[in-house]
């Protein structure tokens, strides 16, 4: 590795042969001390014992909750965010509360704002004044943590609209919000066609996390083409001193990249 960022490990796409409860302890025997998720429930407001299930689950393990994604929808149907969505306004503000009070209990101070798919029937511009009206409103409840909402561009999901940095920071840009930043997936910037190199340089101080796989597959670094080390070493020399989310799929040891 040529460089000296830590990383944290995404238990929402790793780790799957385990019931999602035991992943963190899971990480936490592979050597690490931080984890991310996706939104872990199946509905934007759990009831609380599964709150308290999913802390429980954290605190046990001994490691810290970096990351959370807010409600996204049903993902496995190919629903990607809320956060534009006409009609689930109330839904994403209920589901930001839990957020909040989850990041206040385990310290975790990250979270992403999935953007929302196109939905047929409304205008796009609408949607994206939605956005900006909603990613304002997300950056005051987690900013009343010591939190910070960070926007991702997505490959794989032709409705998506953020699909390169520049779209997801024209978006920041709008909120005006100094706690709403770019999360950069290197993965899904390569993907889309993004110079992910230019990236780093043009956007570096903005970047509020980092997510990593490889490609073609999104397997673990170093199963494709994407010259992951360099872009983190370009990044940690342009200032960022943030974590690096392990988010990929594997079979077998996912961390043995590492240990080479």
């Amino acid at each position: 590795m040529k460089h000296g960022l830590s990383y944290t490990v995404n238990c929402s796409i790793l780790l799957t042969e385990l019931p999602l409860l035991e992943r963190p302890a899971a990480a936490r025997s592979a050597g690490f001390d931080a984890v991310e998720f996706w939104w872990p429930f199946a509905e934007a407001v759990p009831a609380d014992a599964e709150v308290e299930a999913f802390v429980k689950a954290i605190e046990d393990a001994g490691v810290r909750l970096t990351g959370l994604n807010l409600a996204a929808g049903d993902m496995p149907a190919g629903d990607r965010g809320l956060v534009s969505w006409p009609g689930r306004e109330k839904e994403l503000r209920d589901n930001l509360d839990v957020v909040a009070g989850i990041g206040e209990r385990l310290g975790c101070r990250t979270f992403n704002a999935l953007y929302g798919n196109r939905v047929d029937g409304a205008a796009p511009e609408l949607q994206d004044e939605l956005a900006v009206a909603n990613l304002v409103h997300a950056a005051k409840v987690v900013g009343a943590i010591g939190g910070r909402i960070v926007v991702e561009p997505v490959s794989g999901i032709d409705a998506y609209p953020l699909k390169t940095a520049g779209d997801a920071v024209e978006v920041i840009d709008q909120v005006a919000a100094d706690n709403v930043l770019l999360l950069a997936d290197f993965y899904h910037l390569a993907v889309n066609g993004d110079d992910v190199p230019a990236v780093i340089s043009a956007h570096a101080q903005r970047i509020g996390h980092v997510q990593i796989a490889d490609a073609p597959g999104r397997g673990a670094p170093g199963t494709g083409e994407l010259p992951l080390d360099d872009w983190l070493g370009a990044l940690e020399a342009a200032g960022y001193a943030g974590l690096v989310g392990l988010e990929y799929k594997a079979d077998g040891d996912p961390f043995a990249w590492l240990r080479r």
